[in-house]
């Protein structure tokens, strides 16, 4: 007996209704993005691997899926290198390619690669979906979508500002009322790692920090430790992991912590602005909060940063993030670096924090409106001539393909939601009538084509 199929772990088959839930707060991305000036490209599921690596930390590194080199792979690689196993080294020999971790890193190899094409600052969004050799979990898949919406070749802070609102409009139209938009600075980061001396240590330190809420204070203080950073510097950070108060509280610790690093007052100065004129433009159902431990673990991130959390009450991760970054376009043309700053909708968790709240709308499990019934051949004919004229009328209907037992169709319309059934037999035929039958109700009624136009609208 054949094995039955299966599908790879942290991947995932969607039905009709998952796609059209999808598909609902694609629709949502889509149009804000488009709300807010941003405008479409797509960029290739795989690039080559020296697009991608090295440009994550060396935690996405490892995360990145390699594509084997087509044909014999082996031909080429070094005879040592497979003799010693040397899996790390032999990857460059047998794997030229990679898909994509994200859509940040190629959306900055795409600006180099057409600056001469583009009007600056250009404002792109991207809707794709991205690879991890993650471990599977609640919310984390290997597969799984991205919405980015960027900006390239602007320095302006009030970029920021927007992007807040953008977050703010779309949460706000899918109903997610009560996210929480935390917001930090890389350069406040970096200035804390150099008042407490551990500025050679600045990735690791971050990179520990950002998995406060995942393996707690006890957890990055080890982390920490096994990292090199000394006991010393760890207890200076410790107001870190319970800094309290309103967002301009916040801000004054942080001056008055950071007073001697020029690097990290610019960080204060740059999260200043940017709270205070999202304060003054208000926001419609999101929460801003300064969060000093956010570090958002990528290396690209050069200025503010941006985490969003779900309602309270909803166990997930993150739902959105993004940062600016001063110089990602320099990894890959060193002489023309331009400052970007871009944020990202975690499409699938938000689908799995809908669902679990409840806030998808009726409507967009909406199936065909109506199921003409098949009598025959002669009768499919007439419910054809009238499906075209309805369907160009922007009416969902379809045709029961078979002349099956009528019990049988009926029970194939339920099963589909489908809140009408047309009755067309040799009667309704001769007078140009058509049986309209409410599967709810049960009620029934003869109408003609333009009183069937109506009742389907």
């Amino acid at each position: 007996m054949a094995q039955k199929p299966s599908i790879p772990k942290g991947t995932r088959d969607f039905s009709p209704a998952e796609v059209a839930k999808r598909n609902y707060i694609f629709s949502t991305i889509k149009t804000n993005f488009e709300k807010f000036g941003f405008q479409p490209i797509e960029t290739p599921s795989f690039e080559n691997s020296e697009t991608l690596m090295g440009k994550y930390g060396e935690e996405g590194d490892r995360l990145i899926f390699k594509i084997l080199n087509s044909g014999d792979y082996l031909a080429k690689a070094d005879a040592t290198l497979l003799e010693n196993r040397d899996s790390l080294k032999l990857t460059s020999h047998i794997s030229e390619k990679a898909l994509r971790y994200d859509l940040t890193v190629p959306f900055a190899r795409y600006v180099v690669q057409h600056q001469n094409e583009i009007e600056f600052p250009f404002k792109r969004y991207q809707i794709q979906p991205v690879w991890r050799a993650d471990r599977p979990q609640k919310g984390r898949f290997r597969e799984f979508y991205q919405c980015d919406a960027d900006v390239v070749g602007s320095n302006s802070l009030w970029q920021e500002v927007e992007l807040v609102q953008l977050y703010d409009s779309v949460f706000s139209q899918l109903g997610l009322g009560g996210v929480t938009i935390k917001i930090n600075n890389r350069k406040i980061l970096s200035g804390i790692a150099e008042v407490i001396g551990a500025s050679d240590k600045l990735i690791d330190f971050t990179v520990a920090l950002d998995k406060l809420d995942k393996i707690g204070e006890d957890g990055v203080k080890k982390e920490m430790l096994e990292k090199g950073i000394s006991e010393t510097a760890i207890e200076k950070v410790q107001p870190l992991f319970n800094f309290t108060g309103t967002i301009n509280e916040k801000i004054e610790k942080l001056a008055q912590l950071l007073a001697n690093s020029e690097e990290g007052m610019k960080g204060v100065n740059e999260l200043q602005f940017i709270c205070d004129n999202v304060t003054t433009l208000g926001l419609q159902t999101a929460f801003l909060d300064l969060d000093v431990t956010l570090a958002r673990g990528l290396n690209y991130y050069t200025g503010a940063i941006f985490e969003v959390a779900a309602p309270k009450g909803v166990a997930m991760g993150s739902i959105g993030g993004g940062g600016r970054y001063d110089d990602l376009t320099g990894i890959f043309d060193a002489k023309n670096k331009m400052s970007g700053v871009g944020i990202s909708f975690g499409l699938d968790r938000i689908a799995l924090v809908m669902e679990e709240v409840g806030l998808f709308p009726e409507a967009v499990l909406a199936t065909s409106k109506a199921l003409f019934l098949n009598f025959g051949d002669k009768e499919a004919l007439y419910a054809m001539k009238a499906i075209g004229k309805l369907r160009q009328k922007g009416i969902k209907v379809e045709l029961y393909p078979d002349k099956s037992k009528i019990d049988k169709q009926f029970k194939h319309a339920d099963r589909r939601g489908i809140p009408f059934a047309v009755i067309v037999g040799e009667s309704e035929i001769e007078r140009e009538e058509f049986g309209l039958k409410n599967l709810a109700t049960g009620e029934q009624q003869k109408v003609d084509f333009a009183t069937l136009v109506t009742l389907l609208q």
